[in-house]
């Protein structure tokens, strides 16, 4: 087996799981990130408010978004980059609950992706004070990037995920999470429930 999976991170408008508004992607393939995908999302009607603390964060703004695919017209493009990968998230709780949520608000089928969070490897990995991404980033040895960005953010999140397996001694995420003794989870289906008018 080898290390392949994909690594993913979302950026919402606001505190709504539904909210997405941006996602990058890291692709993963014998310990490698050999490519990459970022694009902006529209958000889905009635979670599309953007709030100033989300974007005092991410920059992005609702004019940023006005031409950008809705999550409907960008789920078939995320899930033929990603695949049947498991996926890697840093707090992945979050960016599964915003794959989840946002499927739930417009009628969409969820993919039951496989996934890892790479806050849990860090943890059982590192010993730093926190386990913010940068800080963990820069443990790994990855280059300075803008966090909040979603593809840098991807990609950074993919870098630590390689350097874990590496001090692990392992060659492929199933190996990697029984070292380190995490789960590697499931996304559970949710309720559709119709966007708020």
């Amino acid at each position: 087996m080898a290390l392949d999976f994909t690594a993913i991170d979302f950026e919402t408008a606001n505190s709504s799981g539904a909210s997405a508004c941006a996602v990058g992607l890291a692709r993963v393939r014998n310990g490698r990130v050999v490519a990459t995908a970022a694009w902006l999302i529209k958000p889905p009607s009635g979670h599309d408010h953007f709030a100033p603390i989300n974007v005092g964060i991410h920059g992005i703004q609702p004019a940023h978004v006005v031409d950008a695919p809705s999550w409907s017209e960008q789920l078939t493009r995320l899930t033929a980059f990603a695949g049947a990968d498991v996926l890697v998230a840093h707090n992945a709780g979050f960016d599964m609950s915003v794959l989840r949520r946002a499927c739930a608000v417009t009628d969409e089928v969820c993919p039951p992706y496989r996934y890892l969070c790479s806050v849990q490897m860090s943890r059982k990995t590192y010993a730093l004070a926190s386990y913010r991404l940068p800080l963990v980033a820069a443990e790994a040895g990855c280059s300075p990037f803008a966090h909040h960005d979603a593809l840098a953010d991807a990609v950074a999140c993919a870098e630590i995920t390689i350097d874990c397996a590496r001090r692990a001694g392992v060659d492929d995420v199933h190996g990697l999470a029984a070292h380190l003794g995490v789960r590697i989870s499931q996304i559970a289906a949710e309720q559709a429930e119709r966007a708020v008018a």
